[in-house]
C-alpha cells in the first residue's frame, strides 16, 4: 500500500511537549487512536529515528509522518425517515434530529443524514462536495437539532455557497445558557480555532483561529439560566458553544465545553433559516416546542430552578 509523506515543523507553541499532542493538533481530521497506531507502527520519525507517543519535541524539529493510503468509503442509500420542512426541484430542507451525523466519516459510515437523503432523492444531489458529502453546503453538529439545507443541483449549491459567503442567508439558533445575561441583546466576537491540546475541541484562538461573530437576544431569564436566540454571521465549528463557554456561560447540557455533571447534549437548536429563493424570501422554521425536543431541557431547567 502506498504511503504519503508529510513533514511537520514543530512550532514554538509545542516546544518541550509530547509528540502525540503535536500530531493531534496538526492532524485534526485524524482520530487519536489512528495517530497512536502510526507511532506504534514506527511511521513517525525525527532525523531518521522513530518516536514514541511520550517523546518530547523541540521547536524547529522536522517530524516525518508516513500516512497510509486512505480506504475508500462507500456511501449507500438508506431508508431512514426524514422530517422535511421544505422541498422543491433544487432544494431540500430537513429537520435533523439530535444524534444524527450529517455526512459519513471514519466510524460513521451508515445511519447519517447523507445516507437518508441519498435514498429520498434517488441520488439526485449536488456533487460539488464529492461522494461523501453530496448536496451538503453547510452542516450542524451531531448533537444539534434543527433546520439544514440540502442542494439537489450544482447550480443551487453554488448559489447557496455564494449567499453564505456574503451573509445573505440568515441562520438563527435557540439555546439555553448557564448564567443570567445582563444585556437584552449583543454581539459576541472572537477568533475560533482548534484547541491547542485537545484536538476534539475548539477554542478562542486569536492567533491561529478564524473570525467568528454571533449576534444574540434574550428571550427569557429564569433563575441562573437564560434562554437566547442567536444569529450567526459566521459559521465556525461549535461557534455558539465555544463563544458562550469562553464568557463563563456554557450551554446547558454541554459536557464538552461546560460541566460534565448531568451532561446529555447541548441545549441548542437550529431554529430558522431565511434565504433568497426565486426572487422572493423564504423563511423556514423548525420549532423545538412543536417537535417536543425542547421538553427535556425545560424539564431539566425546572429541576435546576
Amino acid at each position: 500500500m502506498a504511503e504519503e509523506e508529510r513533514i511537520l515543523e514543530v512550532t514554538p507553541d509545542f516546544d518541550g511537549k509530547r509528540i502525540d499532542q503535536c500530531l493531534a493538533a496538526s492532524f485534526s481530521d485524524c482520530s487519536r487512536s489512528f495517530l497512536q497506531k502510526l507511532l506504534k507502527d514506527g511511521k513517525v520519525s525525527i532525523n531518521g529515528k522513530t518516536q514514541k507517543a511520550s517523546s518530547k519535541v523541540a521547536a524547529g524539529d522536522a517530524v516525518l509522518v508516513l500516512l497510509p493510503e486512505p480506504e475508500e468509503l462507500n456511501v449507500d442509500p438508506e431508508n431512514i425517515p426524514l422530517d422535511i420542512l421544505y422541498e422543491d426541484d433544487d432544494l431540500l430542507v430537513v429537520n435533523k434530529p439530535k444524534g444524527m451525523v450529517v455526512h459519513p466519516a471514519a466510524g460513521h459510515s451508515s445511519g447519517t443524514l447523507v445516507n437518508a437523503v441519498l435514498y429520498h432523492c434517488r441520488g439526485n444531489l449536488s456533487g460539488i462536495n464529492g461522494v461523501l458529502r453530496p448536496g451538503i453546503v453547510h452542516r450542524i453538529d451531531m448533537d444539534t437539532t434543527g433546520a439544514l439545507v440540502i442542494c439537489k443541483s450544482d447550480f443551487a449549491h453554488q448559489s447557496l455557497a455564494e449567499q453564505l459567503s456574503v451573509h445573505s442567508i440568515t441562520r438563527k439558533y435557540r439555546a439555553i445558557v448557564h448564567g443570567n445575561l445582563k444585556e437584552d441583546e449583543g454581539t459576541v466576537r472572537g477568533a475560533i480555532g482548534r484547541h491547542p491540546t485537545d484536538r476534539k475541541k475548539m477554542a478562542i484562538n486569536e492567533r491561529n483561529g478564524k473570525p467568528a461573530v454571533t449576534h444574540y437576544r434574550v428571550l427569557e431569564r429564569f433563575g441562573n439560566y437564560t434562554y437566547i436566540e442567536c444569529q450567526l454571521e459566521t459559521g465556525r465549528t461549535h461557534q455558539i458553544r465555544v463563544q458562550f463557554a469562553s464568557r463563563g456561560m456554557p450551554l446547558v447540557g454541554d459536557g464538552k465545553y461546560g460541566s460534565r455533571k448531568n451532561a446529555a447534549s447541548p441545549a441548542l437548536w437550529s431554529y430558522a433559516l431565511t434565504l433568497p429563493m426565486g426572487g422572493a424570501i423564504a423563511r423556514i422554521r423548525a420549532l423545538p416546542e412543536a417537535a417536543g425536543v425542547w421538553a427535556p431541557f425545560e424539564q431539566a431547567l425546572r429541576m435546576l430552578t
